[in-house]
């Protein structure tokens, strides 16, 4: 083939894997890795551990380049990720950070190294349609399929993009680190968004922001207080657990009010809905829907995909399910898929 392409080398497994495929199938390749985050106690996020992703590169025997990325992290991500909890949103900085931090700056300085693509560890693959239009396809094992997180990306970056991952499991992967002798075959999964290794988005808020709101009501549906809150920034749509009061029958979060910094709490019954708006549209497999589109659509990372009809008004996507949904949070995203497991597009939930 003869091609070059720069692997973004997270210091994972995965992305291990899809430098030592690349380079059996006769590509020229490079590792590169961003450095987006480092804690104050000097803690790389999970998807920047340098000295791993070096150590794959050596085994493997192909170059390694580092370059500092965390300014363009902070002013994307981290910032973005508080102001959006502020507005009593859910936001998924993961998805954000994949077009604007690491696919962007993977194209920039793989342009510099001369490569004419980059790849990824993720469990998806590109695919150019018919149509001439790029879109990531569902991975093989759907248990790891990571479509979800990448349907922002545009469609230059998608014609640069490879992803060797599609066909594998994760057993097959750590299977081909072991055999390589790579020593992070066994490594575990990042399980946590990078920059919040401990999981406390909302202690993460609070050493990260000054004028937080402070406490508030509890109340129904119907506005009757129920009790008190300890700060919006603790709660997200659909949550039960952490709202440290009892009320004789299980309560969620239904509605984050911060104009009122009130959290409203409803049955799990009332939570559901068969209507989603979302913003932000990205279109993949194709460039827009004129009147109206059948997919299967999913509003959460974990959520299994759902029949609906979705059609664009006013630069919104609307997607009226035939099955009411649960718990849709405003600040994460919505992505419709074809029968085929093709991603048409996506956006994020108002």
């Amino acid at each position: 083939m003869g091609k070059k392409v720069a692997v973004g080398m997270s210091g994972g497994v995965d992305s291990a894997v899809a430098a030592y495929l690349l380079k059996q199938d006769g590509f020229d390749v490079i590792g590169i890795s961003l450095r987006t985050w480092v804690s104050q106690t000097g803690e790389e996020g999970r998807c920047c551990e340098i000295d791993d992703a070096r150590a794959a590169c050596a085994k493997i025997g192909i170059p390694f380049h580092t370059f500092n990325v965390a300014d363009d992290f902070t002013r994307r991500v981290t910032e973005p990720f508080t102001k959006e909890y502020l507005k009593g949103r859910t936001p998924n900085p993961c998805i954000v950070c994949n077009r604007y931090v690491k696919w962007a700056r993977l194209l920039y300085y793989a342009d510099l190294l001369g490569a004419d693509y980059i790849a990824t560890g993720h469990y998806a693959g590109v695919v150019k349609l018919p149509n001439g239009r790029y879109t990531v396809r569902t991975a093989k094992h759907a248990a790891k399929d990571q479509t979800y997180m990448i349907y922002a990306l545009t469609q230059e970056q998608l014609s640069r993009t490879l992803m060797p991952l599609r066909e594998y499991s994760k057993d097959e992967v750590r299977a081909i680190a072991q055999e390589c002798g790579l020593d992070v075959a066994n490594k575990p999964d990042s399980q946590e968004i990078c920059f919040v290794p401990d999981d406390d988005y909302a202690g993460y808020i609070e050493k990260n922001c000054d004028n937080l709101p402070g406490e508030g009501d509890f109340v129904d549906s119907d506005g009757k207080v129920l009790g008190r809150h300890k700060g919006i920034i603790h709660y997200t749509i659909g949550q039960r657990k952490g709202l440290g009061i009892a009320f004789g029958v299980p309560m969620y979060v239904k509605k984050i009010d911060v104009t009122g910094n009130k959290v409203v709490l409803a049955k799990d019954e009332d939570l559901y809905g068969k209507t989603v708006t979302c913003s932000d549209v990205n279109f993949m497999s194709v460039e827009g829907i004129d009147d109206s589109l059948r997919c299967r659509a999913k509003i959460r990372y974990h959520h299994t995909p759902q029949e609906a009809t979705a059609t664009y008004e006013d630069g919104k996507l609307i997607l009226r399910f035939d099955e009411p949904v649960r718990a849709a949070a405003p600040g994460q995203s919505a992505v419709m898929y074809d029968e085929e497991g093709f991603v048409i597009g996506g956006g994020v939930i108002e």
